[in-house]
């Protein structure tokens, strides 16, 4: 059996190749690029345009991070070959952490006691009254669950939204587009956790942030293309919304001139939020390989119509 990893920094390359070959001792792992001109696996992050040319992937396509829009849009991905999803494998955890941060955060009026600390103002601000300190969530895939799980111990009212209908312990779920203005119009702090699809690529546009609440507040640790830029500065400068945390970006690194980087209410983390853990990662892709070459079925299978 023959594996081909291909990631674009080759230290990355190289420690997958050798996390998946431990745990496939029978197989050959290999870093691309390499002279195969078959194989029954690739293991593929940001693969390039010509990934596919040379070389031909029979079984199946596993992503080597969460998500999977690039590899569905890549000019040569075969039209049958199926393409794996890693389902956590140790980012929920991350992600929870890091969405609990920001929302506290923001409850707690960080951001503007920052603001008084470098305009050297003393002044207590009222607290925010947490029942009505809705945090919602868009997107309540495996990663969405796990946030709001990890939110609920706050005591935060809790809104989550998706595509279909879902039932999760102490959130109030709304599914379905007649919905979701009033999903928005709910949320004080909004969290971005949907995949890019067609449907969703700029999808928060100046209409739907002006469905949020006044001085609320966005968080994207999704896909950075889910948010139109200028449409969100202006919501801020505007004053609709209090500010931004963003860890996503349509281009990435975000470039140097970007007007982000330089906004006082915009908070920048470079695409960190939930970082692949190759270890973990590895442990999962390997336990699926083994059960395909069984002949047995597996999850995190993309249905490419939906486009995750």
């Amino acid at each position: 059996m023959r594996v081909v990893v291909v990631h674009p920094q080759p230290d990355a390359s190289a420690r997958w190749s050798a996390a998946l070959a431990e745990r496939l001792p029978d197989a050959q792992v290999r870093p691309w690029p390499l002279d195969w001109q078959d194989a029954e696996f690739a293991v593929a992050w940001n693969p390039p345009d010509e990934f596919f040319d040379g070389i031909r992937v029979a079984r199946a396509l596993f992503s080597a991070g969460a998500g999977v829009d690039r590899l569905l849009s890549h000019p040569g991905l075969p039209a049958g070959l199926p393409v794996v999803r890693v389902e956590d494998a140790g980012m929920g955890r991350q992600m929870a952490d890091y969405c609990c941060q920001e929302v506290l955060r923001v409850f707690r009026r960080q951001p503007e006691y920052e603001q008084q600390q470098r305009d050297r103002v003393w002044r207590e601000l009222e607290p925010l009254p947490r029942a009505r300190f809705a945090i919602g969530i868009f997107g309540m895939g495996v990663l969405g669950e796990q946030v709001a799980r990890a939110l609920r111990v706050f005591g935060f009212p809790l809104l989550g939204y998706s595509r279909t209908p879902r039932k999760v312990e102490g959130v109030e779920c709304l599914s379905g587009p007649d919905a979701l203005p009033h999903f928005l119009g709910r949320c004080r702090v909004l969290i971005l956790l949907a995949p890019l699809t067609p449907e969703t690529d700029g999808l928060f546009d100046a209409r739907r942030l002006a469905m949020l609440p006044p001085g609320a507040w966005l968080i994207n640790v999704a896909r950075g293309a889910l948010a139109v830029d200028r449409d969100l500065l202006e919501a801020i400068d505007g004053g609709r919304l209090a500010g931004a945390t963003l860890d996503v970006f349509r281009t990435e690194p975000l470039p140097a001139e970007h007007p982000f980087w330089g906004h006082p209410r915009i908070r920048i983390t470079p695409h960190v939020s939930a970082v692949t853990l190759i270890d973990e990662t590895a442990e999962q892709i390997a336990g699926k390989i083994r059960r395909m070459q069984r002949g047995e079925t597996v999850t995190g299978v993309v249905d490419r119509t939906r486009g995750y």
